[in-house]
């Protein structure tokens, strides 16, 4: 065993003489049963894939630090941001939503954007999209909208009457349906996507006293998007492209980076702000509520091996750290358990001993035993918590009277009102401050709804309508004129 170069052997350490050989009785016969080199080989081999993400499955990661460039202690007393200049390893996870493993990266999708800051006080994840927005606002509707954005239980296809059926069935998902039907659906890389926390969260301080704010990290690289063509060529011809460039452009020096910025609101402002800041289905307007500059994040080396370092990497928005809460938000409220849950699943319940995912300091002695314990199982100490140091840190106290508040917003987000329609008018004037970025979400839309049927066609009209009246016609004109040259009945 001291031979210079590594020696081949089993899972259990016994050196291998014959590594890419099977025992056989004689020159000619059978295999034996005794060869533990091939059973354990194959075995492990028919074991080696874990369940991919229901969301998110198909990703790609890399790793960096971020700065703190501005201070930000009057907000908050997250250890992480205590001083300008302070810097924090992190680990980030590009990906689209809808699609399998090994579906397209130019797919039309949200990007998620998942980043893993270690922190001296614990791992805290922002678990983000490209998009500042979602379809959705209450959590008990995303197993539906899942599936209705995946694979027919029975044709095992794609289905554009599942997807426009559900959507136009929940008419709050607008916003986020005119901004995904746009160019900004298909970016051009991962390089050139922002990341938006959309949730409400709360930056607290050591007194008690909260702001609510939203992150945004901005893309220092620009943004560039796809035409809906090119995203197709794409496709076809290297569906990993987005995979590739972030980690051709790392290796070869170009570390992409962004800009984090949050925008905050007191309580009190909050109370009376136009819209509803525990509607992800809502952006915070700028004129209103101004980006405030925080720090820098860089990523600049690439995993060693994507399995180990990427795929099982963890993120969830219930990781959380000292001087950041969330709020109400009661689609974030839902994903607080989900994604945990998710990863006991995928990964087992041990998964935050897996180094990717392991806190820089963690003591935790009443979590024990299960499959794949990795550490020393905390030895001889007390399963339970009377060791511990008491906590040190000082607990959100909020007066009762925005309390009731709060209540009574999150109950409000259960309508679809007239206030559903007017961000995504105002996004559809935007877009047609840009050359063609109105045409290309009518013909975007168009050539995705025309395979509906009618009555989900009708509704969809309908809700893009409600939107604005020209958008509503040209979405009609031109999703049944594509029906008209593929051959189809208007009244199918």
């Amino acid at each position: 065993m001291t031979t210079a170069a590594p020696l081949y052997t089993t899972s259990n350490g016994r050196p291998i003489t014959y590594a890419t050989a099977s025992q056989t009785v004689g020159n000619h016969g059978p295999i034996l049963l005794q060869d533990f080199h091939l059973i354990d080989l194959l075995a492990h081999f028919d074991r080696e894939r874990i369940p991919e993400r229901v969301v998110h499955a198909k990703g790609a990661g890399a790793f960096g630090e971020f700065v703190v460039t501005h201070d930000v202690t009057d907000l908050t007393s997250a250890d992480i941001f205590s001083a300008v200049g302070k810097k924090t390893k992190v680990a980030v996870r590009f990906s689209t939503v809808g699609g399998e493993k090994g579906s397209s990266d130019s797919a039309r999708d949200p990007r998620g954007f998942a980043i893993k800051f270690y922190t001296e006080e614990g791992n805290w994840d922002i678990v983000c999209n490209h998009t500042p927005i979602f379809f959705i606002r209450d959590g008990v509707k995303f197993p539906t909208f899942i599936h209705t954005q995946k694979r027919n239980p029975r044709t095992n296809l794609k289905d554009a009457t599942m997807f426009w059926d559900f959507l136009s069935s929940n008419q709050e998902s607008v916003h986020q349906v005119v901004q995904l039907f746009s160019d900004r659906g298909t970016p051009a890389s991962y390089r050139n996507v922002d990341a938006f926390s959309g949730h409400t969260f709360k930056f607290t301080k050591a007194d008690g006293t909260f702001k609510y704010v939203k992150f945004h990290f901005k893309t220092d690289q620009g943004h560039k998007d796809l035409s809906n063509e090119e995203a197709a060529e794409l496709t076809k011809t290297n569906p990993d492209h987005a995979t590739e460039d972030l980690f051709e452009a790392i290796q070869r020096g170009e570390y992409p980076s962004w800009t984090l910025y949050v925008q905050v609101l007191d309580p009190q402002a909050a109370e009376n702000f136009r819209w509803n800041i525990f509607d992800i289905t809502k952006i915070w307007p700028h004129a209103d509520v101004p980006l405030r500059p925080v720090g820098k994040m860089t990523l600049n080396h690439n995993p060693d091996n994507y399995f180990a370092e990427i795929e099982q990497l963890a993120f969830s928005p219930a990781h959380l750290v000292p001087g950041v809460e969330p709020s109400a938000d009661p689609m974030l409220q839902a994903r607080l358990f989900s994604y945990s849950d998710t990863h006991r699943h995928r990964l087992g319940v041990n998964y935050q001993q897996i180094p990717a995912n392991k806190p820089l300091h963690a003591f935790a002695p009443f979590q024990r035993d299960g499959p794949m314990v990795t550490n020393t199982n905390y030895g001889s100490l007390p399963n339970y918590p009377s060791p511990l140091r008491p906590n040190t840190y000082a607990q959100v106290d909020t007066t009762l009277q925005h309390e009731t508040w709060v209540g009574q917003a999150v109950y409000n987000l259960q309508p679809v009102t007239d206030e559903d329609y007017v961000q995504a008018n105002n996004l559809w004037e935007v877009l047609g401050r840009t050359p063609n970025q109105q045409e290309h979400l009518v013909h975007n839309i168009s050539v995705h709804l025309f395979a509906a049927v009618k009555p989900v066609r009708d509704r969809t009209y309908g809700m893009f309508e409600r939107v604005n009246a020209t958008l509503g016609k040209r979405v009609r004109d031109e999703t049944e004129k594509v029906r008209k040259e593929k051959g189809l009945k208007p009244d199918e």
